[in-house]
């Protein structure tokens, strides 16, 4: 084992959360069969093997999970202790990774994400997308970008925009064969598009007007979990949607869509940036959320 090094250890890490040599080669910047032949030297080395492999899987073996469990926490330890290094440095560098929902992602590219970049050259930003809600530790996430509602409690926020409403919105088409609704409950006579939410659950429209409020498990012949899919089943008349207001603002001021509801629609709290409770953060990270709140302050003033 002399010749192991971080970088090997990090590897089987990466597989193992990562499910695939594929992707897990995406993440450490490296060819799959470089991988690949890195792992094959440390399972020589050890003389055990750490993954079993099929063309369609890989999964750890007995070996591999006590590995993974004893060297991941270490491995942990010593990144904290090179990022408090690292913290010591004037000019920020390294890495920061970003789970985000992607409509999220769409919101803090340009203001946060770009603007980062230009100011701190040695940065570089990870940011991945998924609709899904993931565990942003296990998966080896700095931070995450989320609607507030949706962050786990532990978690330390940072709200990131503004208040924020639904839109109930369809196209001019299917008004043309039938009623608006005037009221949430007219919704249960109508074809809705629906959501299915990271943990699986079906989305329910909320609604509230003058201190009354309707919560309708509405109906439908479509069920998606990806906003831009609702979008085009909804501007193909297929029925009524409920979408975050700025994305479709602009299908509304068109003509594309027409809004309906829009006084049982209030605001609520919009997306937020969230990480674990970290002593001794990174100097990267801490320009990065230093950055969040000077932009949140300047967007507030205008």
């Amino acid at each position: 084992m002399t010749h192991a090094n971080l970088n090997d250890l990090e590897a089987v890490v990466v597989i193992a959360r990562r499910g695939t040599f594929r992707a897990a080669a995406v993440d450490l910047g490296m060819s799959t069969t470089g991988l690949s032949h890195a792992i094959s030297k440390l399972e020589a080395r050890l003389g055990v093997r750490l993954f079993n492999r099929t063309t369609r899987s890989v999964s750890l073996t007995e070996a591999g999970k006590l590995f993974v469990e004893r060297v991941g926490p270490a491995l942990q330890d010593i990144q904290g202790a090179l990022d408090e290094v690292r913290s010591q440095r004037e000019t920020p560098s390294g890495t920061i990774r970003i789970n985000a929902a992607p409509f999220a992602a769409q919101e803090i590219l340009s203001p946060l994400v770009l603007e980062f970049l230009r100011r701190y050259p040695d940065m570089q930003v990870d940011l991945v997308t998924e609709g899904r809600l993931v565990d942003i530790v296990a998966g080896g996430f700095d931070l995450g970008v989320r609607v507030a509602s949706l962050v786990p409690g532990d978690m330390i926020t940072l709200s990131l925009s503004r208040m924020q409403r639904y839109a109930i919105v369809a196209s001019p088409d299917y008004f043309q064969n039938h009623e608006k609704p005037l009221i949430p409950p007219d919704l249960l006579n109508h074809r809705c598009i629906q959501v299915r939410l990271p943990d699986g659950a079906l989305f329910r429209w909320r609604f509230e007007k003058n201190g009354e409020a309707a919560q309708i498990d509405v109906s439908g012949p479509l069920i998606l979990d990806e906003t831009n899919l609702a979008r085009a089943a909804v501007m193909k008349g297929i029925g009524i949607g409920c979408f975050m207001e700025q994305s479709v603002m602009h299908d509304i001021a068109t003509g594309m869509m027409v809004r309906v509801l829009e006084d049982w629609t209030p605001s609520f709290p919009g997306i937020c940036l969230y990480y674990p409770n970290r002593r001794n953060m990174s100097a990267g990270l801490r320009a990065f959320l230093d950055l969040a709140r000077e932009l949140t302050i300047n967007c507030s003033r205008k």
